[in-house]
């Protein structure tokens, strides 16, 4: 009961939950086994309350027997990024200075969890302040990537990826400025979903007001390991909190689409690895087998030109007391990534933070007119298979190689767009996969066309760590 209760995907659960064929605390109980059994080797959960989840788990129980229905998410496990507001947990944000920072009350995201019936079983890593691709801090230590441990897990949102590959929780919360869901997904063999600017509340009662740029790049998404999952988990999210201002009431489908795709190898000159392009080529014929249409493209919208004014909104605003942060907790990640970018977070004023609003709108328009034309994109999640793990820190140019291969992580948040980075098999022990882009509040496209894909790929499933020694 055990291993079928840990390995089973979110609708699987849900279902039987509902049906009382098997209960929410069977479910939470191999839940938290699982995460004893191999949380010590990967590092990706970094706070478990296991009364608080086996009550939330009778509480589930008790409204069924009640005759009552407890929403779609019924007994599912569910981890929380600790950049996300959950009551009686500490929002550290990797950051030393809030180790102690106990949320009193939920944020939107654990809210609406709980509002669907999900059972919130801990709390994930994430770097220092979030700024990696990586994902190690001064408060919790490194987090290994299940499959291979040499590799990154991705970053920011790494806990919640590697928990999940390691099957840890069916459905993982992560978070999304420069590809914090999708490379993670990405380097950890599942699934992520970067949804549309405004399709999530995220609000969070112990944080204060956010600069401009993370108040218009963030999004709060789920990772999963079928997109079925995917799709339940955005329900759930997307219901209203009337604490986020930017939150749109968006309907989850969209009028009918032609079933038409285009596939984009190298966006903006990207020196995409020929693995990843084949991988994209499979993805393509997947898609042309289950009846679309796929182009081969070479351009898209200009993605390097929006590159300076992403990272101006993210890094600029306030630069120098972020560098000042950064210094004071001591993580080398946070200071390489933030000194990484002086050229421009050095050179921010008004008149910069100006233009690159301005440049925002020319993205956004350019992207809103391409996909009206073409409903669906593929193209690379990184220009590399998962980078080795802290190559960021290896110097200058080990730094320029990262940020290089991310461009698609960096630029899409400023079209405001959904994303899904969908693993698409393994390649020896590297995960590999495919980007999907549709325009905003289409997710709905994201989801048909990674479903059609989804069901002609080998997609691995979830697996035990491999320990480091043996790498």
């Amino acid at each position: 009961m055990q291993r079928a209760g840990w390995a089973m995907d979110a609708v699987g659960i849900a279902r039987r939950v509902r049906a009382r064929e098997i209960s929410a605390v069977e479910i939470a109980q191999a839940a938290l086994a699982r995460l004893d059994a191999v949380n010590p080797r990967i590092n990706a959960v970094v706070e478990s309350h296991p009364d608080d989840v086996m009550r939330q788990a009778r509480a589930i129980d008790a409204r069924l027997a009640a005759g009552e229905d407890p929403g779609p998410l019924a007994g599912v496990p569910v981890t929380i990024k600790c950049i996300s507001d959950q009551a009686g947990y500490a929002t550290t944000n990797g950051v030393r200075a809030q180790r102690e920072l106990i949320a009193p009350e939920d944020g939107s995201v654990a809210a609406n969890f709980r509002h669907a019936g999900a059972v919130l079983i801990g709390s994930t890593n994430t770097p220092t302040y979030s700024y990696r691709w990586f994902t190690s801090n001064q408060v919790h230590g490194a987090t290994r990537n299940p499959r291979n441990p040499a590799l990154t897990p991705g970053g920011s949102s790494g806990g919640a990826a590697a928990a999940l590959a390691a099957g840890i929780g069916a459905i993982a919360h992560g978070t999304d400025i420069a590809g914090s869901i999708r490379y993670p997904a990405y380097a950890c063999g599942v699934h992520g979903l970067r949804p549309s600017f405004g399709r999530v509340a995220a609000f969070n009662p112990t944080s204060g007001e956010r600069p401009i740029g993370a108040q218009i790049l963030a999004v709060s998404g789920p990772l999963a390991r079928t997109v079925a999952d995917l799709r339940v988990a955005l329900a759930a999210l997307a219901r209203c909190d009337v604490r986020d201002p930017w939150w749109v009431p968006a309907p989850l489908i969209g009028d009918d689409a032609p079933r038409r795709a285009v596939v984009c190898l190298r966006p903006d000159g990207m020196r995409t690895d020929p693995v990843i392009c084949q991988a994209l080529l499979d993805a393509a014929a997947r898609l042309r087998d289950a009846g679309w249409r796929v182009d081969e493209v070479d351009e898209l919208p200009p993605m390097q030109a929006g590159l300076e004014a992403h990272v101006r909104l993210w890094m600029g605003d306030g630069y120098a007391d972020q560098l000042r942060a950064a210094r004071a907790d001591g993580d080398p990640g946070a200071i390489a990534a933030l000194t990484g970018q002086a050229v421009v977070g050095e050179t921010t004023d008004a008149a910069s933070l100006s233009q690159a609003l301005k440049t925002r709108a020319s993205i956004v328009r350019a992207w809103n007119g391409y996909l009206a034309e073409h409903p669906v994109v593929l193209l690379p999640v990184s220009a590399e298979l998962p980078f080795p793990d802290d190559l960021d820190l290896q110097g200058p140019d080990a730094y320029a190689r990262v940020w290089r291969a991310q461009l698609t992580m960096i630029t899409l948040p400023l079209a405001g767009v959904p994303a899904i980075s969908l693993c698409t098999g393994l390649h020896g022990d590297q995960p590999i996969g495919v980007q999907i882009v549709a325009p905003r509040f289409r997710e709905d496209l994201c989801f048909a066309a990674a479903e059609a894909i989804e069901a002609r790929s080998p997609v691995p499933g979830p697996c035990d760590p491999v320990r480091r020694d043996s790498v």
